[in-house]
């Protein structure tokens, strides 16, 4: 993995430092609140409705075994003892105080961290495909571009005050997106043209929130060394052309659908055109010298475990199985395997994690997995270089830890944003939903019956939980003042990228995880084998069926949102 500098290390300790002073001229009451809101927004720490949350970047998710060990660290000395993995590789704390940020600050900077552009209206962190580097269909590791992107967007002096913030997401998976670049600002992804030269697909203008849009590809093939420039023209035409007199229309995606993707693609060729110049162009020796921080570990020379893997799938262990079936995804190095770690266990919110079992993953990636862990888009982790004849033992760990969950991909897998328990702009509480859920569904012969099936949840419109893209999406609303929820069918964040429509009325919070449970058992019907997965059993039989089992006969699905 990349390690900083001296050019790094002295600008995120001076950066600390600077925040510091700040932080005292606002408790002793030099400056108001006013005033330090975009000085604290600078530094990824944000106001809640009970207490700060500072947000700690994760360059693409990934993590050194030293890392994690600090972040438990600052949850148990700083927090209430969790750190909470998010929606974009980050991770945040939802307790500290104040007066202790800038130690946090320093904390992270000692083990090359840092909260710098996690909040506010510049480029966010860049994002990428959990199995970087590992995965048996990448065309190519995206993590050296990702590097190349955050350390040419941070500081960068014409896009620190862009309309709204900007996220860029990059995978190097052409068949099998898991990044979800239709859904970001800028979404890249690396493939081949006709003469099997590698170059990027450029998708501008996806996201959610309140008017979600699936991204349009602006380019089908952008050579290598054109990155940085290209990427500039996009920027500086949203910088000149969106808007600033409304937040809410302020994101590049709203900048696209007006103008059209035609006009908004000229004009960024024509910025192109004029603005690119051979010092931008990225120089092959560059891309060389950062891809070598992202060189394979020290593999032994093991046999292929694919007859090892389906063994242990369908052994006398049936827990084992079915953690090795659900959680365990081939690596392109015969004798090893990619874990995907859960925490989606009953009883603990979504994504949060303790600073025991942190302390306790550090370990097992050092023993496991070359002391590498990776944040997930879906708020679990993963230890991307496991050798396959060490899984039963690494799971025996994990189940120690309350950490050997079976269930990625499944019902119980549930995405949420804090909601109402902790976010002053919510609606409605998201964390009692998705813990109902858990229980509700907690039986992992009927898990792998329903299949694979992604739910979400988000508190509000802004869509922190993603709710658009879940096979199933859930929303909380505020109607008269009580909790209601809009239920949504149909969302995808990969290639075969959709929005979810909304099936119906809003439900109060009593109805809801029985409308989920009734959507299931209504699939399990319609469903023309257990092949079949639930989104594609929505997208062929339409609304109506379920809508039905919602809402009672004689719904139907004409009448959505109402």
């Amino acid at each position: 993995m990349y390690q900083y500098d001296d050019f790094d290390r002295r600008i995120i300790t001076e950066r600390a430092q600077q925040f510091r002073g700040q932080v005292e001229r606002r408790l002793s009451g030099e400056i108001t609140e006013d005033e330090f809101k975009p000085l604290r927004l600078q530094n990824g720490l944000y106001k809640q409705l009970h207490a700060y949350m500072l947000r700690v970047a994760i360059p693409y998710g990934l993590l050194s075994s030293t890392q994690v060990r600090k972040l438990a660290h600052i949850a148990r000395v700083y927090d209430h003892g969790y750190a909470h993995l998010t929606t974009r590789q980050n991770i945040q704390y939802n307790w500290p105080r104040l007066v202790d940020v800038p130690s946090i600050l320093d904390e992270l900077a000692s083990v090359e961290m840092h909260a710098v552009q996690t909040s506010g209206n510049c480029v966010r962190n860049i994002t990428s495909d959990h199995f970087a580097g590992v995965a048996v269909d990448e065309l190519e590791d995206p993590r050296p571009y990702c590097e190349i992107l955050r350390q040419w967007s941070t500081f960068h002096p014409e896009f620190a005050n862009l309309p709204r913030k900007f996220k860029i997401a990059v995978t190097g998976t052409p068949g099998d997106d898991r990044t979800a670049v239709r859904f970001h600002d800028i979404g890249l992804r690396i493939v081949a043209n006709a003469e099997g030269e590698h170059g990027f697909e450029v998708i501008v203008g996806g996201g959610m929130g309140r008017t979600p849009h699936v991204g349009p590809v602006i380019r089908e093939f952008l050579p290598k060394r054109h990155l940085l420039s290209y990427l500039e023209s996009i920027l500086r035409v949203y910088n000149l052309f969106g808007r600033r007199d409304n937040k809410y229309k302020a994101r590049i995606k709203i900048l696209v659908a007006a103008l059209g993707v035609d006009e908004f693609r000229r004009r960024v060729e024509e910025d192109w055109e004029v603005t690119r110049t051979p010092e931008l162009e990225l120089p092959e020796a560059e891309v060389a010298r950062l891809g070598a921080f992202f060189a394979p570990p020290p593999y032994e020379t093991l046999p292929t475990s694919s007859d090892r893997l389906t063994a242990l799938a369908l052994g006398r262990d049936r827990e084992l199985g079915n953690w090795v079936k659900n959680n365990v995804v081939r690596h392109k190095v015969p004798g090893y395997s990619a874990v995907v770690i859960s925490v989606k266990v009953p009883g603990i919110p979504p994504g949060d994690v303790s600073d025991t079992q942190l302390d306790a993953i550090a370990g097992l990636a050092d023993r496991y997995s070359f002391g590498h862990v990776v944040v997930t888009h879906t708020q679990n982790l993963v230890l991307p270089d496991v050798k396959t004849s060490e899984l039963a033992s690494l799971h025996a760990d994990l189940r120690a830890l309350d950490l050997g969950s079976s269930n990625v991909g499944k019902l119980t897998d549930v995405i949420t944003c804090p909601g109402l328990d902790y976010c002053d702009l919510a609606n409605a509480r998201s964390i009692p939903l998705s813990l109902e859920i858990a229980e509700r569904f907690d039986r992992l012969d009927y898990l792998n019956d329903i299949g694979d099936v992604s739910i979400k949840i988000s508190g509000c419109i802004n869509a922190c939980g993603h709710h658009h893209v879940g096979n199933i999406g859930i929303l909380g609303i505020d109607k008269r003042g009580e909790e209601f929820y809009q239920l949504m069918l149909g969302g995808s964040p990969g290639n075969d990228a959709s929005i979810g429509k909304i099936l119906g009325a809003a439900l109060p919070q009593n109805e809801i995880v029985d409308a989920v449970e009734k959507v299931i058992a209504r699939y399990l019907t319609v469903r023309e084998s257990a092949d079949e997965r639930f989104l594609d059993t929505v997208r062929r039989v339409g609304f109506d069926p379920f809508k039905e089992a919602v809402y009672g006969a004689g719904a139907s699905a004409t009448t959505a949102g109402e």
